[in-house]
């Protein structure tokens, strides 16, 4: 990870086809594509490799969550219970639509604890969105039978864990709805780009319209085309879905790179006794594209990001101290600073944020230390670096 590290002829091929072709717009120009459709190309991949019937493109991962949403009906005034370590987006994507994130404790998963999950749910409580955070997921088998008791939706936000499963089926697959980030660096990048996942038709359908202005698309006069509902524009480009199609192409490749790489960095971590690694869920593979362990206080783990930066040792970090990952430093959100006025919904529904402290959360993300593995690292410059990890933790306990 990211796939931006592996660009190579494959990409440049599909970006090509684009330029020679001069649509760059998804929808319309049917006349002057020659039957060039990359969005509709990348669709039909994601479907058939992420094992679902639908997928929607959309602008990015942000807009493939509040698409997600809106398109099962959730807005103004609804809960949607959220993991306290994410990224803002999450909360973000919930705001827009007028409803309210309600931030739960992770557990050893580093994603939603299931009890406190439990604890959160109110009569408001619409869907509960696990963020399967740094390449590993959430029990779901778990949060979906929490789903099933109290009638809610199961939404999966596997922006940073395309690659992996869960019980053999591709995370983003096993929810109501799964949402894709394709930014510049996650695992497979369109530039910029997202995608929402379904088996629902319904909910395809209104992904379909509502993140397009409402068009119905049907026919093949986009000016004569119906607007059953309103709708915003989330619309991809054509470049950006030839990027994408381009790298989804690579995705096992890609996996398999991960895998060797992390397995290397793990084995030789492994041999501190102090270190631990974070539990994946029984049934579930990563994607491999972080290596999440665990040290015994947040004091040894800031001593180690700080010995890693020293020695050279990059992309790792400690997100407790994190301004975009971790709930500790949302004082934007926290404080409500916004350039609009909320509604009296969101401004009630959040006041919990005011006095509401996250002490498991804490107690995970404080010890937690997550490094990027990449790509385009040699099997010599692995071992090398796993080699100054070790030296730098070791010289730290």
């Amino acid at each position: 990870m990211p796939g931006f590290e592996l660009f190579g002829n494959t990409e440049r091929k599909e970006l090509q086809d684009v330029l020679d072709n001069g649509v760059l717009m998804r929808y319309g120009f049917d006349g002057m594509r020659n039957g060039h459709w990359k969005a509709k190309e990348l669709e039909q991949a994601l479907e058939e490799k992420l094992q679902v019937n639908h997928a929607q493109l959309v602008s990015s991962g942000t807009a493939a969550v509040s698409v997600a949403l809106a398109s099962a009906g959730i807005g103004a005034g609804d809960e949607v219970i959220m993991p306290t370590f994410t990224f803002v987006a999450s909360f973000e994507a919930i705001m827009m639509l007028g409803a309210i994130p309600i931030l739960v404790d992770v557990d050893d998963t580093l994603t939603l604890d299931p009890k406190a999950v439990t604890e959160a749910i109110t009569t408001k409580t619409k869907a509960i969105m696990p963020v399967h955070m740094c390449g590993s997921m959430a029990n779901l088998n778990t949060l979906q039978t929490i789903c099933h008791e109290h009638d809610l939706l199961l939404i999966e936000d596997s922006s940073q864990a395309t690659g992996a499963t869960y019980n053999g089926k591709p995370l983003g697959s096993i929810g109501d709805l799964g949402c894709l980030s394709l930014d510049f660096v996650k695992i497979i990048t369109a530039g910029e780009g997202g995608a929402v996942l379904t088996n629902n038709e319904k909910f395809y359908r209104h992904a379909d319209h509502y993140s397009d202005h409402g068009h119905d698309h049907i026919g093949s006069d986009r000016g004569a085309e119906t607007h059953p509902f309103l709708g915003y524009n989330f619309r991809i480009s054509e470049l950006h879905a030839a990027v994408g199609l381009a790298q989804l192409r690579r995705l096992d490749e890609f996996v398999a790179i991960q895998k060797k790489n992390y397995a290397i960095i793990r084995e030789a971590l492994s041999q501190i006794p102090e270190v631990t690694f974070r539990r994946v869920p029984e049934g579930g593979e990563e994607s491999y594209s972080f290596l999440s362990f665990f040290l015994p206080d947040l004091e040894t783990s800031r001593k180690v990001i700080q010995a890693f930066k020293e020695n050279g040792i990059d992309a790792c970090w400690n997100y407790y101290d994190n301004n975009w990952h971790y709930i500790r430093k949302w004082d934007h959100l926290k404080e409500l600073k916004t350039l609009y006025p909320l509604s009296a919904e969101v401004k009630e529904g959040l006041q919990y944020l005011e006095t509401k402290t996250f002490k498991q959360s804490d107690h995970y993300i404080g010890r937690n230390i997550s490094c990027l593995i990449k790509l385009s690292w040699t099997e010599e410059e692995v071992k090398e670096r796993a080699n100054k990890m070790v030296k730098a933790i070791i010289s730290v306990l």
